[in-house]
């Protein structure tokens, strides 16, 4: 069976409930984690270790805030008020926790699903958004790639993909798109002031998996990352961050076969 979760967010427990909830088995399952294991709840650092002990059984894409967690490591940005990441930077297993998350994924398929952890732009299908990911996931695990890129990786610009761009706006539109994402135009051009609701789209922009233009359209998509818009349940489109940091659900779904099927623990609040 193939079981997709969305942000878990350092929240242990609840991982651990829903697994129990939905019989998982590393012999016979497969994980899919859609971003954001770790910060704001308060065990991070029990989350990589629960995931990184399903060895292959279990594949995690990276989201916003685990990327935040690997720029605080590298000293480039200080750690927020509300961080709850001081125990994987105090471990004294730092240093593979963060090479274990720089070859994460940010974006995947599974079963006919095409995985992401905020969005895909409307000029991207499939097979693009899974080569451009790749490029970004090898300055990931590429040393030297990644320390010159992480000073520069922060940035709302350039606001819209163009196939021409190269070097660091390249890499910031294909991380910001694949991570941030929420509302943008039908050309593309991206939104990051408003994080509320897909009610709340700013004028000339609407949720990215709406854009009626969109080549990922009839693409069965799933992504978290989305907390106040909830739970969306369509034939082709899961969103999968139902809150649980913010004292939500913390939901799976099992995507083997025609249909897909849901599964939720309540998490406890902060």
């Amino acid at each position: 069976m193939h079981y997709l979760i969305g942000d878990v967010q350092g929240c242990r427990e609840a991982l651990d409930r829903l697994l129990a909830e939905i019989g998982f088995s590393p012999s016979r399952d497969r994980l899919h984690m859609l971003g954001d294991l770790v910060n704001r709840g308060p065990d991070s650092l029990g989350v990589l270790q629960r995931l990184h002990a399903l060895g292959d059984a279990a594949t995690c894409l990276l989201g916003n805030h685990d990327l935040h967690l690997l720029v605080v490591a590298a000293g480039v940005r200080r750690a927020h008020r509300g961080d709850t990441l001081q125990a994987v930077l105090a471990s004294p297993e730092r240093e593979a926790w963060l090479r274990w998350l720089r070859h994460g994924l940010l974006a995947d398929r599974a079963h006919g699903w095409l995985l992401v952890h905020a969005g895909v732009l409307p000029q991207w299908d499939a097979a693009q958004t899974i080569a451009l990911a790749g490029e970004a996931q090898s300055m990931l695990r590429d040393d030297d790639a990644f320390a010159a890129f992480v000073p520069r990786m922060y940035g709302d610009l350039p606001a819209r993909w163009d196939d021409a761009l190269r070097g660091d706006d390249r890499l910031r539109v294909i991380v910001n798109a694949l991570t941030r994402l929420r509302f943008c135009s039908a050309d593309g051009t991206m939104e990051f002031s408003v994080k509320d609701g897909a009610a709340a789209a700013p004028p000339g922009y609407a949720p990215w998996f709406d854009i009626a233009s969109r080549r990922t359209a009839g693409t069965p998509i799933a992504f978290g990352h989305w907390s106040t818009l909830g739970l969306v349940d369509r034939p082709d489109l899961l969103a999968l961050d139902t809150g649980c940091v913010w004292g939500g659900h913390l939901t799976a779904a099992r995507i083997d076969g025609g249909r897909h099927e849901l599964f939720q623990v309540r998490c406890a609040p902060r």
